[in-house]
């Protein structure tokens, strides 16, 4: 049974700016874990993490913060959300969770002066809903009397990858809230095992429930920089589309730290409320390994994989078979343009793989094959000396910007659905199995007038095929 929200609304406040890159190669700069269905379920974390608060009383509309790259898949992965349209704040850097939490309570603070934030990061596991709503229940109740509440994580395991905290006696007339006495930093082995057989330490979540008013006032006496950068970003906030843009000067100049470092380490109100609801930030493949259901063998198998003689494995393929034959304890991840293998007690160094990936300005770090934009997506297939391949999807009702190309040409053959193509001064449909071409330097448009997806084929030639051969002269998504 839910616990009874006494009094003030509560703003779901959903912090969607990591970057995953211990999850590569699933999870790249361009697309994040927080935007992937990691577990298969048919829902992205980003999706789930709104979906676990459903059927909450006295909840506003939520607020999300968004790295300004990432802003058109948030719009579409929050379009229809059950709690209601968003409002998304974007950031045109990232500047850590503490500045995207103060963005966020300035946000509300405009809906209402009483306003109790639910902060939650967009990329976490919650394999038990309900216990999560019940513990919010708790920490709401506290937040409405001005503590500031964080989820303490009741340990299943020893545990060194997380950071810890110890709680002191409950609050008066809340026996399931319980004082911060300290956090600690990850520990050793050793320290880590010492902390659970303690049974007062809890593994930190992230996850914060605190009125706006209180960790405003929170960042005024600790990090009042801060909060004066916070406050410039959002006065001189514009709106576009359904994105409200903070002011990059602004929020470029704010110092960057976590919400634990800048206020709940320093302040005396920190308080946790112990939770067990199946929780994990998937900050490795090792944690999916857990989170995941596993075979007779210990594996967690994913896609078209066949695992012989292999125990103890995560193998998930996204693109092709995957075989493995003698193999345990290691991560195997197949996409269509990478392979990772790794032992299972090395996966926390996959990061540094990503970054010798960015150091080297390889694509793999930054996007998959298939690149998703406001209309669709494109994938590449083929690619040659002066030419390249791709298969296009344009979605219902939507447009690709009036453009042109200094360096190549493009033919494109439809493979579905109708096209309406606006070539120079014609304009003109094309169905199934029909074909157009696209001379180098001539002004074009794309859409999609139908109800069902348009894929197409298209062939580019030319001396240059990147990306950034593009001149916009008209576009509905405001690039």
């Amino acid at each position: 049974m839910t616990a009874a929200y006494p009094g003030p609304v509560v703003h779901p406040v959903i912090l969607c700016g990591g970057v995953g890159s211990r999850l590569w190669p699933l999870s790249r700069e361009h697309y994040p874990k927080q935007f992937l269905d990691v577990g298969n379920s048919g829902r992205t974390l980003v999706q789930q993490t709104l979906e676990r608060l459903q059927g909450l009383p006295s909840l506003a509309a939520p607020v999300v913060v968004a790295n300004e790259a990432h802003r058109f898949l948030v719009a579409e992965q929050l379009r229809g959300n059950p709690l209601g349209q968003a409002r998304i704040l974007l950031e045109p850097v990232g500047r850590n969770t503490a500045p995207a939490l103060a963005v966020a309570a300035l946000a509300a603070l405009q809906q209402s002066d009483e306003a109790v934030l639910a902060a939650f990061p967009a990329d976490h596991l919650v394999a038990e809903p309900a216990a999560l709503r019940e513990a919010l229940g708790d920490a709401v109740e506290a937040a409405a009397k001005g503590w500031l509440a964080t989820f303490g994580i009741v340990p299943t395991r020893v545990e060194t990858g997380y950071g810890y905290l110890q709680a002191g006696p409950s609050l008066p007339g809340q026996d399931r809230v319980y004082r911060v006495e300290r956090f600690v930093e990850k520990p050793d082995a050793a320290t880590a095992e010492a902390y659970v057989a303690a049974g007062d330490h809890y593994w930190n979540s992230g996850m914060f429930v605190l009125r706006a008013s209180d960790y405003l006032a929170a960042l005024q006496a600790h990090a009042p920089e801060m909060l004066r950068c916070c406050e410039a970003a959002m006065a001189a906030a514009v709106a576009d589309l359904d994105f409200i843009r903070l002011d990059e000067t602004a929020f470029a100049d704010c110092p960057a730290d976590s919400i634990d470092y800048a206020v709940m380490e320093k302040t005396d109100a920190a308080v946790t409320v112990p939770l067990e609801a199946g929780w994990s930030d998937l900050g490795s493949w090792a944690a999916l390994l857990e989170a995941g259901t596993a075979d007779a063998e210990g594996n967690v198998l994913m896609g078209d994989v066949i695992a012989e003689q292999s125990s103890g494995n995560y193998i998930r393929a996204e693109s092709r078979l995957v075989a493995t034959v003698g193999l345990d304890n290691h991560v195997v991840v197949e996409t269509g343009d990478s392979v990772l293998v790794a032992s299972r007690e090395a996966v926390q160094s996959v990061k540094a793989v990503v970054q010798r990936l960015q150091a080297a300005r390889r694509h793999e770090a930054m996007e998959h094959r298939q690149v998703h934009r406001p209309w669709g997506s494109y994938e590449g297939l083929v690619r040659g000396d002066r030419f390249q391949v791709k298969r296009i999807v344009v979605n219902p009702g939507c447009q690709l910007s009036l453009q042109k190309h200094h360096h190549r040409a493009e033919h494109w053959v439809v493979v579905k659905g109708t096209a309406r193509v606006v070539r120079g001064e014609e304009t003109f449909l094309l169905s199934e199995d029909q074909s157009t071409y696209i001379p180098l330097g001539e002004v074009h448009r794309l859409d999609n007038p139908g109800k069902i997806p348009l894929e197409l084929v298209e062939v580019q030639s030319g001396s240059y095929l990147g990306e950034d051969d593009i001149t916009r002269l008209e576009d509905v998504y405001g690039r």
